[in-house]
């Protein structure tokens, strides 16, 4: 049995909103791996609940609000200090307005547009730049969640299928920019699992069905799931993938209709 290894390393972990977040199943692997784990809230509405989590595995905290690069540029200031570089970096931010993702998509309008993806999209281009001097010191991975939506048409979640396809290009981007300075640019598609984000797409429920009735595996995924392949694409063993859009969705990306 293959060992992960990750003593001695540092990891930002950005998106954690409850227990059930995705980003949150990622840093409790990596924390079980021997990582040092900084969890970051993007408000104070959600930092007693991030600052519990962390206290479970022993991270530290810090504030950061994607839309205002102050903040990126605090936790940057922070984490030098503190830690003097970071290996591993885990986006897993995402938002849009309910009343963007429920009504229809062609009804968009510019300032819903614009926010999903400056926050879902943008903001990995941003952290990474902004953290840039602490991810090339020893090198380092990055992973960020996207989903399916982003290469089809899905009801209701509209504007967030932009914003997934605008970050996975993005993906493909940065690994070609950063390769050169041993940085490695990844994301991790995730099968529909009910966290506090999905819970806002009209319909939900019905896609979790849809799901495990036509993935070959018969079944929904878990975030643990999500989080052992995060760790496999953060560590060593994953040193020659960049660039790539890794699916842990029970095989359902494959199935024609």
């Amino acid at each position: 049995m293959i060992h992960i290894d990750m003593k001695g390393k540092h990891a930002l972990v950005m998106g954690v909103a409850n227990h059930r977040s995705l980003s949150w199943a990622i840093a409790q692997c990596l924390h079980s791996a021997g990582a040092r784990v900084c969890l970051t809230y993007a408000s104070e509405r959600l930092k007693p609940m991030v600052e519990e989590l962390a206290g479970t595995i022993g991270a530290t905290t810090l504030e950061c609000d994607v839309t205002k690069d102050y903040t990126i540029d605090e936790v940057a200031k922070r984490l030098e200090g503190r830690w003097g570089s970071i290996e591993m970096l885990v986006h897993g931010i995402a938002y849009a307005r309910k009343e963007d993702l429920e009504g229809a998509f062609v009804a968009t309008p510019r300032e819903g547009f614009q926010l999903a993806l400056d926050v879902s999209a943008y903001s990995l281009i941003n952290v990474i730049h902004r953290t840039l001097p602490l991810l090339q010191k020893n090198g380092a991975s990055v992973v960020t969640l996207t989903y399916f939506a982003s290469e089809r048409a899905v009801p209701s979640y509209n504007v967030m299928g932009s914003a997934k396809a605008v970050l996975e290009q993005s993906v493909r981007q940065l690994s070609f920019e950063l390769g050169s300075k041993n940085i490695r640019v990844n994301a991790l598609s995730a099968g529909p699992v009910s966290t506090l984000a999905a819970r806002g797409i009209h319909g939900f429920t019905d896609m979790l069905k849809e799901h495990s009735h036509m993935a070959p595996l018969k079944r929904n995924i878990t975030k643990e799931e999500v989080g052992t392949a995060a760790l496999f694409l953060l560590s060593e063993l994953a040193s020659g993938i960049t660039g790539t859009t890794l699916y842990v969705d029970a095989g359902y990306h494959v199935m024609g209709w």
